[in-house]
Protein backbone atom coordinates (compact mmCIF):
# COMPACT_ATOMS: atom_id res chain seq x y z
CA UNK A 1 0.00 0.00 0.00
CA UNK A 2 2.82 2.59 0.70
CA UNK A 3 4.44 1.72 -2.47
CA UNK A 4 1.40 2.33 -4.12
CA UNK A 5 1.12 5.33 -2.07
CA UNK A 6 4.90 6.70 -2.94
CA UNK A 7 3.82 5.82 -6.59
CA UNK A 8 0.88 8.09 -6.85
CA UNK A 9 2.88 10.91 -5.25
CA UNK A 10 5.13 10.54 -7.68
CA UNK A 11 3.16 11.48 -10.50
CA UNK A 12 1.49 14.57 -8.47
CA UNK A 13 4.94 15.84 -7.42
CA UNK A 14 7.59 15.07 -10.02
CA UNK A 15 9.47 13.48 -7.27
CA UNK A 16 10.43 10.59 -4.98
CA UNK A 17 11.33 10.15 -1.38
CA UNK A 18 14.69 8.29 -0.96
CA UNK A 19 15.99 9.19 2.03
CA UNK A 20 19.42 9.51 3.49
CA UNK A 21 19.52 9.65 7.27
CA UNK A 22 22.35 11.31 9.53
CA UNK A 23 25.48 9.10 10.20
CA UNK A 24 25.68 7.52 13.23
CA UNK A 25 27.53 9.33 16.22
CA UNK A 26 28.92 6.80 19.32
CA UNK A 27 29.41 10.22 21.55
CA UNK A 28 26.56 13.05 20.93
CA UNK A 29 26.42 16.07 23.29
CA UNK A 30 23.15 17.08 21.34
CA UNK A 31 20.56 14.21 22.07
CA UNK A 32 16.93 13.86 21.49
CA UNK A 33 16.20 12.85 24.98
CA UNK A 34 17.95 12.79 28.15
CA UNK A 35 18.18 9.22 27.63
CA UNK A 36 17.45 9.05 23.37
CA UNK A 37 20.94 10.28 21.82
CA UNK A 38 19.02 9.19 17.98
CA UNK A 39 16.04 7.30 16.50
CA UNK A 40 16.97 4.67 13.87
CA UNK A 41 13.96 3.56 11.99
CA UNK A 42 13.88 0.71 9.71
CA UNK A 43 11.88 1.51 5.98
CA UNK A 44 11.69 -0.32 3.00
CA UNK A 45 14.65 -2.37 3.37
CA UNK A 46 16.23 1.09 4.79
CA UNK A 47 17.53 2.65 7.78
CA UNK A 48 16.77 6.01 8.17
CA UNK A 49 18.30 8.09 11.14
CA UNK A 50 16.92 11.27 12.93
CA UNK A 51 19.27 13.02 15.28
CA UNK A 52 19.81 16.62 15.88
CA UNK A 53 22.53 18.63 14.72
CA UNK A 54 25.72 18.38 17.09
CA UNK A 55 27.53 22.21 16.42
CA UNK A 56 25.96 23.91 19.55
CA UNK A 57 27.02 27.02 17.75
CA UNK A 58 24.35 26.41 14.81
CA UNK A 59 22.04 28.72 14.12
CA UNK A 60 18.65 28.69 11.61
CA UNK A 61 18.77 30.59 8.67
CA UNK A 62 16.78 30.74 5.35
CA UNK A 63 12.90 31.42 5.45
CA UNK A 64 12.57 29.42 8.28
CA UNK A 65 14.71 32.41 10.51
CA UNK A 66 11.92 34.86 9.61
CA UNK A 67 9.89 35.68 13.00
CA UNK A 68 6.95 37.56 10.97
CA UNK A 69 5.18 37.09 7.87
CA UNK A 70 2.04 38.91 6.05
CA UNK A 71 -1.02 37.54 8.11
CA UNK A 72 -3.46 36.96 6.07
CA UNK A 73 -2.32 34.18 4.68
CA UNK A 74 0.42 33.82 7.12
CA UNK A 75 -1.35 33.55 10.11
CA UNK A 76 -0.98 31.90 13.64
CA UNK A 77 -2.88 28.10 13.64
CA UNK A 78 -5.05 26.74 16.13
CA UNK A 79 -3.49 23.87 18.52
CA UNK A 80 -6.45 21.51 17.39
CA UNK A 81 -6.90 22.03 13.24
CA UNK A 82 -9.78 19.70 13.13
CA UNK A 83 -11.84 18.90 16.25
CA UNK A 84 -10.98 14.67 17.02
CA UNK A 85 -7.39 15.41 15.36
CA UNK A 86 -4.71 14.52 17.83
CA UNK A 87 -1.82 17.32 17.82
CA UNK A 88 1.53 15.56 18.17
CA UNK A 89 4.98 17.10 19.09
CA UNK A 90 8.44 15.81 17.83
CA UNK A 91 8.95 12.99 20.03
CA UNK A 92 5.66 11.86 19.34
CA UNK A 93 6.10 12.18 15.38
CA UNK A 94 9.35 9.94 15.77
CA UNK A 95 7.23 7.81 18.01
CA UNK A 96 4.90 7.15 15.11
CA UNK A 97 7.42 6.87 12.52
CA UNK A 98 8.77 3.63 14.93
CA UNK A 99 5.55 2.20 15.19
CA UNK A 100 3.33 3.31 12.69
CA UNK A 101 5.29 4.23 9.78
CA UNK A 102 8.16 1.48 10.14
CA UNK A 103 4.87 -1.37 10.45
CA UNK A 104 3.28 -0.08 7.21
CA UNK A 105 0.20 1.23 9.04
CA UNK A 106 0.94 4.88 8.85
CA UNK A 107 2.49 7.39 6.40
CA UNK A 108 3.95 11.08 7.30
CA UNK A 109 2.73 13.56 5.04
CA UNK A 110 4.30 16.61 3.86
CA UNK A 111 1.04 18.43 2.65
CA UNK A 112 3.08 21.53 1.48
CA UNK A 113 3.75 21.94 -2.63
CA UNK A 114 6.40 20.27 -4.02
CA UNK A 115 8.44 23.00 -4.26
CA UNK A 116 9.10 23.54 -0.93
CA UNK A 117 9.31 20.11 -0.18
CA UNK A 118 12.13 19.67 -2.49
CA UNK A 119 14.24 21.71 -0.24
CA UNK A 120 14.41 19.57 1.85
CA UNK A 121 11.73 17.83 4.74
CA UNK A 122 11.30 15.51 7.07
CA UNK A 123 12.61 12.00 6.84
CA UNK A 124 10.49 9.09 5.74
CA UNK A 125 7.80 12.13 4.74
CA UNK A 126 5.47 11.74 1.45
CA UNK A 127 4.64 14.54 -0.38
CA UNK A 128 1.00 14.99 -0.60
CA UNK A 129 0.50 18.55 -1.60
CA UNK A 130 -2.68 19.87 0.32
CA UNK A 131 -4.77 21.46 -2.96
CA UNK A 132 -4.79 17.72 -4.21
CA UNK A 133 -7.03 16.07 -1.54
CA UNK A 134 -9.56 19.41 -2.43
CA UNK A 135 -13.11 18.04 -3.48
CA UNK A 136 -12.71 19.53 -7.10
CA UNK A 137 -9.21 17.28 -7.79
CA UNK A 138 -10.56 14.66 -10.02
CA UNK A 139 -7.74 12.29 -8.78
CA UNK A 140 -9.42 12.35 -4.98
CA UNK A 141 -10.71 9.32 -5.06
CA UNK A 142 -7.46 7.74 -6.46
CA UNK A 143 -5.31 9.33 -3.67
CA UNK A 144 -7.65 8.19 -0.91
CA UNK A 145 -7.73 4.33 -2.40
CA UNK A 146 -3.68 4.67 -2.42
CA UNK A 147 -4.19 5.33 1.06
CA UNK A 148 -6.41 2.00 1.95
CA UNK A 149 -9.72 3.33 1.39
CA UNK A 150 -12.12 1.26 0.09
CA UNK A 151 -14.65 2.50 -2.70
CA UNK A 152 -18.43 1.73 -1.99
CA UNK A 153 -19.66 3.84 -4.84
CA UNK A 154 -19.74 7.48 -6.03
CA UNK A 155 -17.78 9.18 -3.45
CA UNK A 156 -18.71 6.58 -0.56
CA UNK A 157 -15.55 4.79 0.93
CA UNK A 158 -15.13 2.24 3.59
CA UNK A 159 -12.04 3.50 5.33
CA UNK A 160 -11.59 0.77 8.50
CA UNK A 161 -8.52 -0.30 6.47
CA UNK A 162 -7.14 3.20 6.13
CA UNK A 163 -3.56 4.18 6.94
CA UNK A 164 -3.00 6.25 9.84
CA UNK A 165 -1.69 9.78 8.57
CA UNK A 166 0.54 12.10 10.50
CA UNK A 167 0.33 15.72 8.38
CA UNK A 168 2.50 18.70 8.71
CA UNK A 169 3.36 21.49 6.62
CA UNK A 170 6.03 24.57 7.30
CA UNK A 171 4.50 24.70 10.88
CA UNK A 172 2.23 27.79 13.01
CA UNK A 173 2.01 30.18 10.68
CA UNK A 174 1.06 27.72 7.97
CA UNK A 175 -2.83 26.26 7.29
CA UNK A 176 -1.48 23.73 4.22
CA UNK A 177 -1.73 21.05 7.01
CA UNK A 178 -5.32 22.06 7.80
CA UNK A 179 -6.41 22.56 4.76
CA UNK A 180 -5.11 19.10 4.27
CA UNK A 181 -6.97 17.74 7.31
CA UNK A 182 -10.12 19.62 6.66
CA UNK A 183 -10.55 18.23 3.08
CA UNK A 184 -9.87 14.60 4.47
CA UNK A 185 -12.51 14.91 7.36
CA UNK A 186 -14.78 16.23 4.30
CA UNK A 187 -14.14 12.90 2.55
CA UNK A 188 -15.23 11.06 5.39
CA UNK A 189 -11.79 10.31 7.14
CA UNK A 190 -12.24 9.30 10.30
CA UNK A 191 -10.79 11.44 12.87
CA UNK A 192 -9.00 8.92 15.09
CA UNK A 193 -6.75 8.08 11.67
CA UNK A 194 -5.22 11.27 11.38
CA UNK A 195 -3.08 13.86 13.59
CA UNK A 196 -1.64 16.87 13.10
CA UNK A 197 1.97 18.19 13.66
CA UNK A 198 1.22 21.92 14.22
CA UNK A 199 5.27 22.87 14.47
CA UNK A 200 5.88 21.49 10.73
CA UNK A 201 9.41 22.29 9.45
CA UNK A 202 10.45 25.67 11.14
CA UNK A 203 10.23 24.07 14.65
CA UNK A 204 11.69 20.80 13.02
CA UNK A 205 14.94 22.95 12.30
CA UNK A 206 14.76 24.92 15.10
CA UNK A 207 15.65 21.83 17.13
CA UNK A 208 18.44 20.85 14.59
CA UNK A 209 16.65 17.88 13.44
CA UNK A 210 17.67 16.02 10.44
CA UNK A 211 16.15 17.31 7.15
CA UNK A 212 16.61 15.54 3.80
CA UNK A 213 16.10 16.10 0.18
CA UNK A 214 13.87 13.75 -1.98
CA UNK A 215 16.13 12.72 -5.10
CA UNK A 216 14.56 13.24 -8.63
CA UNK A 217 13.28 9.75 -9.46
CA UNK A 218 15.46 10.11 -13.04
CA UNK A 219 18.86 10.24 -10.44
CA UNK A 220 21.17 7.03 -9.94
Amino acid sequence: MLVLLRGFCLGLAGSVAVFIGASGVKAQAVGLTEKMAEARIALDGREIVIARNQDETATIAGDFSKTSRACPPFCLQPIAPVSGVDTYGELELIGFLQDKVAAGTGVLIDARLPEWFAKGSIPAAINLPFATLASDNPYRNDILIALGAKPLGGESFDFSDALDMLVFCNGIWSDQAMRALRALRGAGYPMEKLHYYRGGMQDWQILGLTVVAPKSAAAP
